[in-house]
C-alpha cells in the first residue's frame, strides 16, 4: 500500500487555515486539515477533485469557511 504524500497549495499563506491533499494515489485524492495531521481524512475520486478545483467558485473563494 502506498502512503499518501501530503502537500499544501503554494497559495496557503493565510495563517494555517489550509487543507492538505495527497496526489500520489491512483484514482483517489485524500484531503485533511493541515493542523490535524492525525485527524480525519476525506477521500474523493480524482475526477471529483478535478471538477471541484476547476469550478469557478473554488478559486474565487465562494466556499468561505467550508
Amino acid at each position: 500500500m502506498v502512503a499518501p504524500g501530503w502537500y499544501k497549495s503554494s497559495y496557503s499563506s493565510n495563517g494555517g487555515d489550509c487543507i492538505e491533499v495527497a496526489a500520489n494515489l491512483a484514482g483517489a485524492v485524500p484531503m485533511r486539515d493541515s493542523k490535524q495531521d492525525g485527524g480525519p481524512v476525506v477521500t474523493v475520486s480524482a475526477d471529483t477533485f478535478a471538477s471541484f478545483v476547476r469550478w469557478a467558485g473554488a478559486p474565487a473563494g465562494e466556499f468561505g469557511d467550508v
